[in-house]
């Protein structure tokens, strides 16, 4: 860190003052820090690595410095909450790219490391892992920012701050269900696929998804719709009677996004996903004609 600094001189003579020009000039700090996740992105559940690279400019080692990252912390009613869990020993600790003894490390209340040393006119690598937990936002254009401090005796704090950014993705997943169980032969049988978005993007048309599926026992007169609307044989789907092999067409499916609530006392992020439920009903055949046992 730099602090320029300005003054200027006043000569005085006979009773007549003159100034001087304005002297400029630079106090630069002995330390500087920066601060990298080596990912951009970030799901709930993912672990962020982080690399903090304090640098010393000065012609002396800088002892006892007490490294502190605030785990992205953030005001919540009255008090804050951390999006990052620090991960236990994965503190690495490297002076001129030489790995070091295990620093002490604390977390009462933010990731403290201290005992750090930065010899002259080099740097020091630490490296350490969180997991991102329930308080990290995940909405579209959620981000998780935090700030590492460097403190220590005779010399100004340096921070870095870091900021990596929440996936914005459809998160998917679809279960099938059959009813009725059992069926009897020559009667209706339905298929159900509950499909689920937990994720901040909603599925469009133009995403393409698709179901495929073969149906075994094959089903005849089929019906189709998504979340009680109908769909169109040849214009959203496709059906063989005689292989069994079902599929959407692009376009016909669309998924809502997650929605995301922050629970007033805790400050936890809950997630209640999008939904679309496409069932498929047809007559099965006799019990002979199964192609299955």
């Amino acid at each position: 860190m730099a602090t320029t600094f300005t003054n200027q001189a006043t000569l005085s003579y006979n009773g007549n003052t003159v100034q001087s020009n304005i002297a400029v000039g630079v106090i630069e700090g002995v330390l500087s820090v920066s601060k990298n996740a080596l990912a951009d992105e970030y799901r709930v559940g993912d672990t962020l690595t982080y690399v903090v690279s304090i640098v010393n400019n000065g012609e002396a080692a800088v002892t006892d410095l007490t490294v502190t990252d605030d785990l992205g912390a953030y005001i919540f009613n009255t008090g804050t909450v951390q999006p990052l869990t620090y991960i236990d020993g994965s503190v690495q600790y490297y002076q001129d790219g030489e790995l070091q003894p295990d620093p002490a490390v604390s977390t009462a209340n933010s990731l403290v490391i201290s005992g750090v040393t930065v010899p002259a006119d080099s740097n020091t690598l630490i490296v350490y892992s969180a997991t991102v937990n329930e308080f990290a936002p995940l909405d579209t254009n959620a981000a998780i920012e935090n700030t590492v401090t460097v403190t220590g005796t005779g010399i100004c704090d340096v921070t870095a701050t870091e900021t990596v950014e929440a996936v914005e993705t459809a998160l998917l997943s679809v279960i099938k269900s059959v009813t009725p169980i059992p069926v009897t032969e020559n009667s209706e049988l339905t298929y159900t696929f509950q499909m689920q978005n937990t994720g901040n993007t909603e599925v469009m048309a133009a995403d393409n998804a698709v179901i495929t599926d073969t149906f075994d026992p094959l089903l005849s007169d089929i019906s189709v719709t998504l979340d009680g609307a109908a769909l169109t044989a040849g214009t959203d789907y496709t059906y063989n009677e005689t292989t069994g092999v079902f599929e959407t067409l692009p376009s016909a499916i669309t998924i809502p996004a997650a929605t995301f609530t922050q629970d007033a006392a805790t400050g936890a992020w809950t997630v209640t996903p999008g939904s679309a439920a496409l069932v498929v009903t047809g007559t099965v055949g006799t019990v002979c004609d199964l192609n299955t046992p």
